[in-house]
């Protein structure tokens, strides 16, 4: 009776760990599958984004900026105004951990003796025919960007953008629009 139960969860259990894993698969996120590192880099404005505590008392002027570094990593630069016209700058380290998966980052804001703490995955979704445009998100859904080469992004190009965001399990109520314009 014991070998029974011993064989039942010998197969029984990996089983259930394949369907466990598939389903997992089903629901991650899909990068930019040839996706140009040399072309992303640079700056770009923060058209739309879903508020985060680093984030929420930005007001206006939300860009970042990417420039490759000598050692193949990546220095972010963050900025952005509140609102009383104070500048915020947040800068960071990014790096691209498997060279087979080029759209899928990851980067740190906490350097520590020259460690980098806390690395959050930083995938890019989605770029424009001539990386026009970015959508940027993380494999839980709670972050997310719309980056675009320009102050503003078309409406045309944005509405499909939420399409597709949606399609992938976002909410695209959880995104705010991003001015790029001080308030009066």
């Amino acid at each position: 009776m014991v070998m029974k139960w011993l064989l039942v969860g010998l197969i029984v259990l990996p089983a259930l760990f394949l369907i466990g894993m598939e389903v997992e698969d089903q629901n991650q996120l899909k990068t930019v599958k040839e996706f140009e590192l040399d072309k992303y880099l640079g700056e770009w404005y923060a058209v739309a984004s879903i508020p985060r505590f680093f984030n929420r008392s930005c007001v206006w002027g939300n860009k970042a900026e990417y420039k490759l570094r000598d050692d193949g990593r990546i220095d972010v630069l963050n900025t952005c105004y509140t609102e009383n016209g104070k500048k915020r700058e947040a800068r960071a380290v990014g790096w691209v951990p498997n060279r087979l998966e080029p759209s899928k980052l990851k980067v740190s804001f906490l350097p520590l003796f020259g460690y980098r703490l806390f690395a959050a995955d930083y995938w890019v979704l989605e770029v424009g025919d001539d990386y026009e445009y970015a959508v940027v998100g993380h494999p839980n859904r709670n972050f997310g960007w719309i980056l675009s080469r320009k102050p503003e992004i078309n409406s045309e190009t944005l509405e499909g953008i939420a399409d597709r965001l949606e399609s992938m399990g976002y909410d695209f109520s959880d995104f705010e629009m991003n001015t790029q314009i001080p308030p009066e």
